[in-house]
């Protein structure tokens, strides 16, 4: 599959908050703090009916196998969920935990063996979105202003990020994201996230909520 990417990465719109909506703020901002992380998220009240896979996750990179056992390890003990303990796989070395609040977090490096202590620094945090038609959906977002920076055709689509909010976003295959993460792909309700973005409020295909920053 031929991958298709754009010539400038400037974004015209792009994510500017990740909100997610929680029954306990003060519980998910401890959880958030534990795990390192409560820089990159805010968070909110929200009583939302939600059950199952809510069609999305987030994902760390970090520099290699020691840290992802370190931010697995810092997880849990705040109180996530083991979905899928960290291992070896084709791509690097990962691991995926369920906050206490549901959100489902994966840790991944694409190194196989460290090559340096483990640090508790993060190299990058994707946004990942699981939609039913990413040809669609990805149409949709260019038609916003967000601006493609990796396309694999109908399977993956990733957006280049802005400059006042380090999370990228990027789409890919509902079904197929819930079984990287090792989850059933069944889900109703809310998806308890919200994101803020320089482009006018709006509610995707998928039914994602934007709110203009």
């Amino acid at each position: 599959m031929v991958m298709a990417t754009n010539a400038s990465t400037a974004a015209r719109s792009s994510v500017t908050s990740v909100t997610l909506e929680v029954a306990d703020p003060e519980a998910a901002r401890r959880f958030y703090r534990a795990f390192g992380v409560d820089a990159y998220v805010h968070l909110r009240a929200s009583d939302a009916h939600s059950t199952g896979f809510r069609g999305f996750t987030l994902a760390l990179t970090v520099s290699g196998p020691a840290t992802v056992d370190g931010f697995v390890g810092a997880a849990v003990a705040a109180g996530a969920t083991v979905l899928k303990p960290a291992a070896k796989s084709l791509w690097g070395y990962s691991g995926v935990v369920r906050a206490p609040d549901g959100t489902i977090w994966k840790i991944a490096t694409s190194e196989k063996k460290d090559t340096g202590p483990a640090t508790r620094e993060i190299d990058e945090i994707v946004l990942l979105v699981g939609v039913e038609a990413v040809k669609a959906t990805k149409q949709f977002y260019v038609d916003r202003g967000l601006t493609v920076v990796k396309s694999f055709g109908g399977k993956y689509v990733e957006f280049a990020a802005g400059d006042s909010h380090p999370v990228k976003m990027a789409l890919y295959k509902r079904r197929a994201l819930a079984k990287e993460v090792g989850v059933p792909v069944d889900g109703t309700g809310s998806h308890r996230l919200v994101l803020g973005s320089t482009a006018d409020a709006c509610t995707d295909p998928d039914g994602f909520v934007w709110e203009a920053a």
